[in-house]
C-alpha cells in the first residue's frame, strides 16, 4: 500500500510533505547540504538501498528541489545539484536538528553541532518571528485564507 498522498488539501505543509516528506528525503537533501554530489555519496552516507536512492533523487529532481547534472562522458555519471528550492529547506532541516538534539538528545548529548564557518559561532536556536522581530508561539497566530485559497474557492 502507497501511502497517503495529500494533492487536493489546500496546506503548505502538506504540498511539502508530498514533495520531500518520504522516508530517507531529507536525509539526502541534508547530505547534499553537506557536500554529497554522486550517486554513490548518498549511498555511503545513508546506507539506503540503490532502488529507493534512485526513486528519491528522481522524485527530488522532478520537484525542482535538485537537479541532476551530466559529469564525463555524457550519460555515464550524473551528479545531483540542490536547487534554489531545495537550499531553501535549510532552515527546515536546522529547526528538526534542534528539535532532536532538545528533545531526543537533550543539549548536553548532541551528536552533532552546527558551526557558522566565518565566526566559529554555534546557530542560535531557530524561532518564528513577525515582521517586527516579535518571537511567535503557535498560541500567537491565527490563520484566514490566501490569495490561493480564494483563487481556488471562485474557480
Amino acid at each position: 500500500m502507497g501511502r497517503k498522498r495529500f494533492d487536493e488539501m489546500p496546506c503548505a505543509i502538506a504540498q511539502t510533505l508530498n514533495q520531500v516528506g518520504d522516508w530517507w528525503t531529507l536525509l539526502i537533501v541534508r547530505d547534499a547540504m553537506k557536500g554529497a554530489r554522486r550517486f554513490s555519496d548518498f549511498h555511503e552516507s545513508t546506507g539506503i538501498a540503490k532502488n529507493i536512492l534512485t526513486d528519491r533523487l528522481n522524485k527530488l529532481v522532478e520537484n525542482g528541489v535538485m537537479e541532476r547534472e551530466e559529469v564525463g562522458v555524457r550519460g555515464q555519471r550524473q551528479e545531483y545539484i540542490l536547487t534554489e528550492r531545495g537550499e531553501e529547506l535549510f532552515p527546515v532541516l536546522m529547526a528538526m536538528q534542534q528539535w532532536g538534539d532538545k528533545w531526543i538528545y537533550g543539549e548536553a548529548e548532541a551528536p552533532i553541532v552546527v558551526i557558522d564557518t566565518d565566526t566559529g559561532e554555534a546557530l542560535a536556536p531557530i524561532k518564528v518571528v513577525n515582521e517586527s522581530g516579535t518571537v511567535l508561539t503557535h498560541r500567537d497566530v491565527t490563520r484566514k485564507a490566501g490569495p490561493g485559497l480564494e483563487l481556488k474557492a471562485v474557480g
